[in-house]
C-alpha cells in the first residue's frame, strides 16, 4: 500500500539515524529470497555494493517514516537498479555517466528492464500482482522522472541518492562520471543534496558527507587545485 507524498521536504515521524551507514547493514533474511534471483543481475555497475548499500539506508528512512510501506521500500530498492544487468554494458558508463546523463536512453533502459525482472521473479516468490505492479511504478522512472508519486516512491529515490555519499559510494561513482573525489563530493552538496526529498534523508547525507570530505583528505585536493591554477 503506497501513502500519499506530504509535502517536501517530508518531516520525519520516528527516529533520524546519522551514524555510519556500515554500523547498520540491512536487518533480517526475509529478502534472501529475492536477492537470490537476481545475483546474476547484481554483478553489473557494481550493484553487489550499490544495493546492499542502498537498502541499508531505505531501511533507516523507514525507521523514520514508520508509517510507510516498508515492504514495499525494501523490494523496490533491492531491485530498482538490477535493469543494468540486462543492458549494453559498454554503454552504461559512455551514456549513462556523462553529457545530460539523466535523459540517456540508457537509463530509460535500465528502468524498463528493471521492471521486468520484477515481473519475473516476484510473483513465483508470493508477492501479489497488486504488490508487483506498485513496486514497478517506483522503479519505472526513479532516475528519469523528477518528481515522486507517493512517500514510499520518495524513500527510494531518497536511498538511491544516499550511498552516493559514503565513502564506498563516492569511491565507485566518482570513478563512473571521471571525477576526483574532491569535485565528486562538491558536486553531491551542490546537485544532489537539493534533490533529496525527506529531512532525515538531508540529515543523513550531510553527517555522511562531512565524514568522507574528512576521512578521503579532500580539503588536500582542493589546496592542490587552487595552487596549479594560482597565477
Amino acid at each position: 500500500m503506497t501513502h500519499a507524498l506530504p509535502p517536501t521536504p517530508v518531516q520525519p515521524s520516528g527516529p533520524v539515524d546519522t551514524s555510519p551507514i556500515s554500523l547498520t547493514p540491512a536487518a533480517g533474511i526475509d529478502l534472501d529470497p529475492v536477492w537470490r534471483c537476481v545475483v546474476p543481475e547484481t554483478r553489473t555497475r557494481s550493484n553487489d555494493i550499490h544495493l546492499p548499500i542502498s537498502l541499508a539506508y531505505a531501511e533507516r528512512l523507514c525507521r523514520a517514516h514508520p508509517e510507510a510501506d516498508a515492504e514495499l521500500v525494501r523490494v523496490a530498492i533491492l531491485l530498482h537498479d538490477t535493469g543494468w544487468g540486462r543492458v549494453d554494458e559498454s554503454r552504461i558508463i559512455s551514456e549513462g555517466f556523462s553529457g545530460d546523463w539523466r535523459k540517456a536512453e540508457i537509463r530509460y533502459e535500465h528502468e524498463r528492464q528493471g521492471c521486468l525482472i520484477a515481473r519475473e521473479v516476484l510473483p513465483p516468490l508470493g508477492y501479489s500482482e497488486e504488490f508487483v505492479a506498485a513496486v514497478c511504478a517506483i522503479v519505472d522512472g526513479h532516475d528519469t522522472r523528477k518528481e515522486a508519486y507517493s512517500l514510499e516512491d520518495a524513500l527510494v529515490r531518497d536511498a538511491d541518492r544516499l550511498w552516493r555519499f559514503d565513502h564506498a559510494g563516492i569511491a565507485l561513482a566518482s570513478g563512473w562520471f571521471g571525477l576526483d573525489p574532491a569535485t565528486y563530493c562538491d558536486r553531491l552538496a551542490r546537485e544532489i543534496v537539493p534533490e533529496l526529498l525527506t529531512e532525515a534523508a538531508v540529515a543523513m547525507a550531510s553527517a555522511d558527507l562531512a565524514r568522507s570530505n574528512r576521512l578521503l583528505r579532500t580539503d588536500v585536493l582542493r589546496n592542490e587545485e587552487t595552487r596549479e591554477v594560482a597565477p
